[in-house]
């Protein structure tokens, strides 16, 4: 996934820069390059998704989901 950007009339480089760092941004670049800057092991990717799922629950008012007792 290549971002490319043309120069417009009277652009500065500065703005180009600013446009670029902008639709890097967007796709989520900087989020993903930050994420897999370290490792993260599997278990802590799903501890980590289920404190944001139960947070978001939390906010919406809704009851969180119980958890499965351990074997």
């Amino acid at each position: 996934m290549a971002i490319r950007i043309k120069a417009r009339s009277g652009e500065s480089a500065e703005q180009m820069m600013r446009r670029f760092k902008k639709l890097c941004e967007k796709e989520g670049l900087t989020k993903d390059i930050k994420r897999r800057a370290y490792y993260e092991k599997p278990s802590e990717r799903k501890q980590r998704a289920m404190r944001k799922s139960v947070k978001r629950r939390q906010q919406l008012g809704q009851a969180p989901v119980p958890r499965r007792p351990r074997v």
